[in-house]
């Protein structure tokens, strides 16, 4: 069995820490540990779940997490990663967010006995004075320090944009988070994305400042994609843990689409499956790729972790609806679900069933740029209605098509999905 930070080391989540020796801390329980989300949107992203999966380690490694909503240091904005000033959010905007992402904090940790806290730092943040603020934390930096943290740094060189004095002392607002967390809930540890390193750092110098103290910073990699960008953003939109924004079959989808290059490191961040389990999955991807056993590994583990376990049964079916007959047997909920990122094409309801044609469907849906391609299409067996493959060129489209009366679900090949919508 590995101790908690060769598990972590494992996994890859350890990328800087404030001390060397801090790994031999971790394995020895009792520590207490906070990272900070904003709430910056109603909900949490697939992006958020490498933190809430880290602090859920640690209460399984014998820690107290702490999960600390930005209800105060939201309404200033984290420079972090952010080429451009955030735009400024209200705080009624701000609390409406916070009461829908709390439930999605508190799910992934056992709050029991105080196990666990959901804390939100307007609480303290809310209540300081300027004066006051400048006076006991202020005080303790130079301008000089500040300007030297990568997250600051970055804007500075930009002169056409750089940064303004609210987003200029994000930091010491973090930093005072750390420091209140110490005080009152004896918070030894802060968690955080590497695009977090400079202001943990600044919230260990102020504890050592000002209490006198030792506690740690730790940091995990940033998860982008292959390609260098975001994670979590598909064409469609952010993947969001909200199953009203996106439907867990579409984060099912999500995640098995994981590219063959990205998938170890995705079990590794957002799983709870063993070494074993996750080394022989590699194998396997290196041996059959076409099998996709991790890709499905994974979005199994994710959409249970986040929506529950009945909710893979549902999307594990869909997913072996979406390319077979089952199709015309989904519920409409469900069948919108698995054709979300599909494209559409609206057809008046009087055309369908008078004599309109696959091979006119084709064309002008795009799955053929000519009605003689779809022709060849059809000859060759590539062309589906309702995922049944159509092999008669003369074939038209009848209202008994309609799936739910409505939709026509229309494939060329394995991949090319169009929605017929009958208006």
């Amino acid at each position: 069995m590995p101790t908690f930070s060769e598990d972590l080391a494992f996994r890859g989540l350890i990328h800087q820490m404030t001390d060397s020796e801090l790994p031999k801390r971790l394995d020895q329980p009792g520590l207490t540990v906070y990272a900070g989300f904003d709430p910056s949107a109603d909900s949490l992203h697939v992006g958020n779940l490498l933190q809430l999966c880290t602090l859920r380690r640690f209460q399984e490694a014998g820690h107290r997490p702490i999960s600390l909503a930005g209800g105060g240091t939201g309404m200033i904005g984290d420079p972090g990663g952010k080429e451009d000033e955030r735009q400024l959010l209200d705080l009624q905007t701000i609390e409406g967010h916070l009461a829908s992402i709390r439930p999605q904090l508190g799910q992934f940790l056992d709050l029991e006995n105080d196990r666990a806290l959901l804390l939100n730092n307007v609480d303290w943040l809310g209540g300081i004075s300027v004066l006051e603020f400048l006076r006991d934390v202020g005080k303790h930096f130079t301008v000089n320090q500040m300007v030297g943290k990568e997250s600051v740094k970055t804007r500075f060189e930009r002169p056409d944009q750089g940064i303004s004095y609210t987003e200029f002392s994000y930091m010491l607002l973090q930093a005072y988070d750390f420091l209140r967390l110490h005080v009152d809930h004896g918070c030894e540890v802060q968690i955080g994305g590497s695009d977090q390193w400079g202001n943990i750092t600044v919230g260990v110098e102020l504890i050592r400042k000002v209490c006198g103290d030792e506690v740690w910073g730790l940091t995990t990699p940033l998860i982008v994609k292959p390609d260098g960008t975001k994670y979590g953003k598909t064409e469609s939109g952010t993947v969001w843990l909200d199953p009203a924004r996106t439907s867990p079959f579409a984060m099912y989808q999500f995640f098995v689409n994981s590219s063959d290059e990205q998938v170890g490191q995705l079990l590794r961040f957002l799983t709870f499956l063993s070494h074993d389990e996750i080394e022989a999955l590699d194998a396997e991807t290196a041996d059959a790729p076409q099998r996709r056993a991790a890709q499905k590994a994974l979005a199994r583990s994710v959409v249970a972790l986040v929506h529950g376990q009945a909710e893979v049964a549902k999307c594990e079916e869909a997913s072996e609806a979406l390319f077979g007959e089952e199709i015309a047997r989904l519920s409409e909920e469900m069948l919108l679900a698995v054709t979300g990122d599909a494209p559409t094409t609206e057809i008046p309801r009087g055309e369908i069933g008078n004599g309109l044609t696959l091979v006119d469907l084709l064309e002008r849906t795009g799955l053929a740029k000519s009605k003689g391609e779809a022709r060849r299409t059809i000859d060759q067996g590539g062309a589906y209605v309702n995922n049944v493959r159509q092999t008669d060129a003369a074939r038209t489209l009848s209202p008994a098509d309609l799936l739910h009366d409505r939709y026509v679900v229309v494939r060329k090949g394995r991949r090319e999905v169009h929605i017929v919508r009958a208006t």
